[in-house]
């Protein structure tokens, strides 16, 4: 238990609900003032997400259904790490490859967040892939529509600036590297 006075103190702790992808956590906890209430929460698998440049300098976006948000949705390769990826980075090249059929030259990690602590206890890890080519067909997961979509740097970038991308992951990557990585 952490000392510091904000901590909740966990007293017990059940999943409530599984299906693939997450479950649903339910835990008793005691908070600073000595009362107990419940807390439930998203528990998910770390995830990637893959800001894709091509030599030409053109970003490897994908479009892909979405159905919580009943749209298509205009963004970045990103996905679960599964069991046999081994560590982050192969996890990065298995979902790139896997979503939109490029590989990298080279990938490095440009940042880990948890985007959503409030709710969940998801870790997302960015990274950017360099010099990355078109070397095989897509490998979709059965629920996955995902279409393919090469797109300026700069036109992605405007697109996250007006609102058009409203992708989560896609927004904190290209900012992020356009603050910090790019050299702008």
């Amino acid at each position: 238990m952490s000392s510091d006075p904000l901590a909740w103190e966990t007293l017990d702790r059940r999943v409530a609900y599984t299906c693939p992808g997450f479950d649903v956590v339910n835990e008793r906890v005691r908070l600073p003032d000595g009362s107990e209430t419940d807390f439930d929460y998203l528990s998910e698998p770390p995830s990637v997400c893959i800001l894709p440049l091509t030599p030409d300098g053109d970003v490897v976006c994908i479009e892909e259904w979405r159905q919580a948000v009943d749209r298509v949705s205009y963004g970045l390769p990103a996905g679960g790490v599964e069991p046999d990826d081994g560590d982050l980075t192969a996890a990065a090249r298995r979902e790139l490859a896997e979503e939109t059929g490029y590989e990298a030259g080279s990938l490095d990690s440009l940042v880990t967040v948890e985007p959503a602590n409030g709710i969940a206890d998801a870790l997302l890890h960015v990274f950017v892939a360099a010099d990355c080519r078109p070397t095989a067909e897509q490998r979709l997961d059965f629920n996955e529509s995902i279409r393919v979509r090469p797109t300026p740097f700069e036109d992605l970038l405007a697109a996250v600036r007006d609102g058009a991308v409203r992708d989560g992951r896609t927004v904190l990557a290209v900012s992020y590297y356009r603050l910090f990585d790019d050299g702008a």
